[in-house]
């Protein structure tokens, strides 16, 4: 399961969402330029909340991280980071992921569901 937060405008629905998602990704993860680095708010977003709670996959001795890649940060590119979960864990990693994405006024898309959380 992935999900996937970013950094701007909201959009309007959930296919304006996938389509704006689609082009970050091409932009930002996607692709052969070199990397850019991420955005403080989504920096912030991982390094606080989500690895306080859980650890990185890199760091993560006894099993119990959500994430199926690492460093997670890895997964981030200027406004945008794509959470790739494992699926044991995906729901609740999600939700408190989406929540805490909501609280920093980030946007969170679900790709599986092709929704905007909230």
């Amino acid at each position: 399961m992935t999900l996937l937060v970013w950094e701007g405008k909201r959009p309007a629905d959930d296919a304006s969402a996938a389509r704006y998602f689609t082009d970050l990704y091409d932009r930002y993860i996607d692709t052969e330029e070199p990397a850019v680095p991420p955005v403080e708010p989504i920096a912030t977003c991982v390094a606080a909340p989500l690895l306080e709670r859980w650890p990185d996959l890199t760091e993560d001795e006894g099993d119990s991280s959500p994430w199926s890649t690492g460093p997670l940060i890895g997964e981030a590119g200027g406004p945008l980071i794509y959470f790739p979960m494992r699926w044991s864990m995906a729901e609740e990693a999600s939700a408190y992921a989406a929540e805490v994405a909501a609280s920093m006024g980030l946007n969170c898309f679900d790709p599986q569901a092709r929704k905007l959380r909230h």
